[in-house]
């Protein structure tokens, strides 16, 4: 691509071996050697222990993950109490958490979006409660301040809060970022740990925090304004009205349904879909939320499921199936009532919230989703520490990072509450980095960053990254980037290239380097 300068070889596509199931449950032996991972440091294993370390490692059962709430000694110190705050969308339970945050000494918010720990931040600052912004992109410290706002990725458990809350964890049942709301739920110490999300989530976290001891109670909330579900569908787009949302699922689609509204000569529409940039993404839900503006119709993806204040008055699915990468499938319950319940939201223009959708035949599955509860979640994601695989290193020396991972993951023990998180593209990306001269947590760093391979820029661009820091140490964003060939996209594909390019410069400046490496 003319954006990036790639003097080295392409990535490879590896596929990922072997089928992770869960095993019965083990006892707990793993505990012992995780407190002395913790006490040293995962940076400084390698200096604290010695040779006759590799002899007491073979006493350990690396791969026994049955007990991950012992991986976290910070929180188990603490008696933590445990506020789950459940209901649909629009019921006010992140705003009742977000109130017991707002009035704590000290604390942490952990949202799933750049733009929830953004929105969370200016909140507090403006309730002159000072408040540090923490994301992969970027931070910003505020003086004195004592509070964070962070992407859960980002999550500290290391230190204790008075008040701690983590949006949206349900999605600790996601295949791929799950981990990071178990690692949020049973790692971060605080006195008070507030859950916001969706009831289906209850029994599972129920389930997960009884080895904790923590005490768990639990709010149910219902929705603060109505939802409506149309018996008729819009049938055509000559019925659309200001303050509507079409919802679709491809950037394709996206614009080629603004297309066809705006040709009606009526209305103007703004556009919201995962891969725009979310400053993007907040100019254009700025736009249609604002009532001089012409841009009166909103035509988005799922991404409008959670992370923007939106001023919907109708949500009109445009069809009820999406491909999901693998195949094309009808959409979840909690997908139809995650996106159907941004409409109407309390205190907007629109008191009253209505929901249809663009074809008659898809009714009966909108209508069924709606009055259907979420399914009962049963595992949550779990991914092995750096301490778990720097120390089952030790008893392979001469394996690289992909074989080792490669090998944990297929012989990991879990209990029936788990499931290890998909990492067919966290080895891809130890496929390359495993033939640079870097420290095994510089690999472990690199794997973890949310980098997509299956896209030729985002690949190429972790690889050009990661040969310019194994060389020198830091990464400037010249050497990877060609300064002046960025152009206003004027077809799909060269939007397309720009939304990657971004995607991938912001994916690279997650990987923080503990010695001086980064990105500048």
């Amino acid at each position: 691509m003319a954006a990036f300068l790639l003097r080295h070889r392409k990535v490879s596509t590896l596929g990922v071996s072997g089928i992770l199931k869960a095993d019965k449950l083990e006892p707990c032996r793993l505990h012992v050697a995780l407190r002395l991972g913790a006490l040293a440091g995962a940076c400084n294993l390698s200096r604290e222990y010695s040779t006759s370390y590799d002899n007491r490692a073979n006493k350990f059962d690396f791969l026994d993950l049955t007990c991950p709430h012992a991986w976290y000694p910070v929180a188990r110190r603490k008696n933590r109490k445990i506020f789950l705050h459940v209901g649909p969308t629009n019921s006010g339970k992140t705003y009742q958490a977000l109130k017991q945050l707002e009035s704590s000494p000290s604390g942490v918010y952990c949202g799933p979006l750049r733009l929830l720990a953004w929105e969370v931040a200016k909140r507090l600052n403006k309730a002159k409660v000072p408040c540090d912004l923490i994301t992969g992109q970027e931070r910003e410290e505020v003086d004195g301040a004592k509070h964070k706002a962070v992407t859960v990725e980002m999550a500290d458990v290391t230190s204790s809060y008075s008040c701690a809350v983590v949006d949206e964890i349900q999605m600790l049942g996601c295949t791929t970022r799950g981990f990071s709301f178990t690692r949020a739920l049973l790692g971060i110490s605080a006195d008070e740990l507030h859950l916001c999300g969706d009831p289906a989530a209850v029994p599972l976290i129920q389930e997960i925090l009884k080895p904790t001891g923590d005490d768990v109670h639990v709010q149910y909330y219902e929705r603060l304004s109505p939802l409506v579900p149309s018996q008729k569908s819009l049938g055509s787009f000559k019925n659309i009205q200001t303050g509507d949302c079409v919802v679709t699922f491809s950037r394709r689609e996206i614009y080629k349904l603004k297309g066809q509204i705006e040709r009606g000569g009526k209305h103007l529409c703004s556009v919201v879909y995962g891969s725009l940039p979310p400053e993007t993404r907040t100019r254009q839900a700025t736009m249609f939320n604002d009532a001089s503006s012409e841009f009166d119709v909103l035509v988005a993806s799922d991404a409008i499921g959670m992370g923007l204040n939106l001023n919907i008055s109708r949500i009109i699915f445009s069809t009820m199936k999406k491909f999901d990468g693998v195949e094309m499938r009808d959409l979840t319950i909690s997908e139809v009532k995650q996106i159907a319940g941004r409409a109407g939201r309390y205190g907007s223009d629109f008191p009253v919230g209505e929901v249809t959708c663009l074809h008659a035949d898809d009714l009966p599955l909108l209508h069924s989703s709606l009055k259907s509860p979420s399914p009962i979640l049963e595992c949550a994601g779990l991914f092995p520490t750096f301490d778990l695989i720097f120390m089952y290193s030790r008893l392979h020396p001469k394996k690289g990072l992909y074989r080792i991972m490669e090998h944990f993951l297929e012989n990991a023990k879990l209990s029936e509450n788990y499931f290890i998180a998909d990492c067919e593209e966290m080895l891809k990306v130890a496929a390359v980095v495993d033939v640079l001269p870097i420290s095994l947590h510089d690999k472990y760093l690199f794997i973890i960053s949310p980098v997509d391979m299956r896209d030729e820029i985002s690949s190429q661009g972790l690889t050009q990254f990661a040969q310019n820091y194994a060389q020198k140490g830091i990464v400037r964003l010249k050497e990877i980037f060609t300064p002046g060939t960025l152009q206003v996209p004027k077809t799909e594909s060269a939007l397309k290239e720009l939304e990657s390019i971004h995607k991938v410069l912001g994916s690279l400046c997650m990987v923080k380097f503990p010695f001086g490496g980064f990105i500048s």
